[in-house]
């Protein structure tokens, strides 16, 4: 499923997020930067220990923030480590954290000039996000992010955001978001 929103094609797969060819891949990671579980182990593990050395150089990073690092072995150039929440409730501001997360991963893209862009679904795994409301805020998160430069008349260095899923249902979950919000 593709759409485009001014000079930015977003587009949502089903692929292992760290065997895309994007300029950058965005991990999951946790506050302190520690690449011990999930989607971040794997790829440090892929990667290579100088994504997690460099993690480590820059320290703690807030929830709903965002940093970048070199993406080592990996076909991406670099790694975009993005904090999101982890669910509690629903009703303890997961969902603007989550957004933020999202957006300070496309901040930090286009603060690099970059390109392409993989984004998998934050929070969705260890940090225990219901996927059907990960995918919603996940997706509203990008396409506002992109609709409010249209708006401005501004242009996105990034050209290609990819929205990766691992599994099906994610995959199914995300496209049913998108559906809905590109209708609105």
């Amino acid at each position: 499923m593709k759409s485009k929103i001014g000079n930015t094609e977003i587009e949502i797969i089903k692929a292992d997020i760290t065997s895309l060819e994007t300029d950058a891949i965005v991990n999951p990671a946790n506050n302190f930067l520690m690449h011990h579980g999930g989607l971040a182990a794997l790829i440090v593990r892929k990667g290579g220990m100088i994504i997690q050395e460099e993690s480590r150089n820059i320290g703690n990073v807030p929830t709903g923030g965002a940093v970048i690092t070199t993406g080592g072995k990996l076909k991406a150039k670099h790694v975009i480590h993005a904090v999101g929440p982890r669910y509690k409730d629903g009703n303890s501001g997961e969902a603007e954290k989550l957004s933020s997360a999202v957006k300070s991963s496309l901040e930090v893209a286009e603060k690099k000039k970059l390109k392409s862009i993989a984004l998998p679904a934050i929070s969705s795994g260890i940090f225990g996000y219901p996927i059907d409301k990960s995918s919603e805020v996940i997706v509203s998160a990008v396409i506002s992010f992109f609709r409010e430069k249209e708006k401005n008349k501004e242009s996105s260095s990034l050209e290609k955001v990819i929205l990766c899923l691992y599994d099906e249902d994610a995959f199914n979950n995300f496209v049913k978001a998108f559906e809905k919000i590109m209708k609105n």
